[in-house]
């Protein structure tokens, strides 16, 4: 291995030249690390010196990110790219925020970022709806069975078979598929071809006017007529239409007929609906 000299303001520098990086056992770069972060120090940052003291970093310790990216490997070989990415980018974090005068270990020092960098990706990136974790353990179950058992038949498995490969009751296996779309969403402004005015939206195709709706605005005049009432009006309102008591029932505890309960309800509901159509 040659080095090179570089002389700063400070102090000069011995730079070690190494061909490929990515190459060095885990064990080297733990001890050239060492050497590359002192130089960071004194090196002046922009300085294509410092450039390629911070590039060799984080080639050698890329497989930091490898080793933290496998304990997420059961999500499949196109998703791993994704967690290798992020896992650099928690690595070069790590790079550039470490000091030698912490006196720890480089290592135990950038496991932390990458990992908190790949969680962070998996908790604003994925499971849209949020499902109970053992669900969530179904799902990737279920992924592997379901990739297993397509590989084998050459088909897409039935919900009996994907329930006999893994151990689970044949309504979980169900309850796991249904799940699995809580995993990824879609915008309801997402267009959808194949319309016969062209292009339409996902809004266009769910959901629908909720007749409820048109009670919110009653609801909102007729609050201040309700609290408006005396406290007996209040209670009958109450007994009647909250607690459903039958009109005897309401006269036992007012100490009145049940006839004349019909007729305070009658005189309370015209009251109400004249407010109401007065405030319409």
């Amino acid at each position: 291995m040659a080095t090179t000299t570089v002389q700063t303001a400070e102090q000069a520098v011995a730079v070690p030249e190494i061909a490929d990086p990515s190459r060095v056992a885990p064990k080297d770069a733990r001890e050239l690390s060492k050497v590359f972060f002192a130089q960071l120090a004194v090196l002046e940052e922009g300085t294509p010196e410092y450039s390629y003291a911070r590039n060799t970093l984080i080639e050698m310790n890329m497989s930091l990110v490898r080793y933290a990216a496998g304990r997420f490997r059961s999500r499949g070989p196109e998703e791993m790219e994704d967690i290798v990415q992020v896992g650099m980018i928690g690595l070069i974090k790590a790079i550039d925020r470490f000091e030698l005068s912490r006196e720890a270990e480089f290592t135990s020092f950038a496991i932390p970022y990458i990992v908190g960098e790949i969680k962070r990706f998996f908790r604003d990136t994925t499971w849209a709806v949020h499902v109970p974790r053992r669900l969530q353990e179904a799902r990737v179950q279920l992924a592997r069975a379901t990739e297993e058992l397509r590989t084998r038949l050459g088909r897409n498995p039935t919900t009996k078979e994907l329930s006999e490969l893994m151990s689970l009751p044949e309504n979980e296996v169900v309850e796991a598929q249904l799940a699995s779309n809580g995993y990824k969403s879609a915008s309801l402004d997402a267009a959808i071809g194949g319309s016969e005015d062209g292009e339409a939206a996902l809004q266009d195709f769910i959901g629908d006017e909720d007749a409820a709706l048109g009670l919110v605005e009653d609801f909102h005049a007729l609050a201040p007529m309700i609290a408006a009432l005396d406290e007996r009006d209040r209670k009958i309102i109450h007994w009647r239409f909250v607690e459903e008591l039958t009109q005897a029932q309401i006269g036992e505890r007012l100490g009145v007929s049940q006839m004349h309960v019909s007729r305070l309800i009658t005189r309370l509901l015209a009251r109400l609906r004249e407010g109401m159509l007065t405030a319409h």
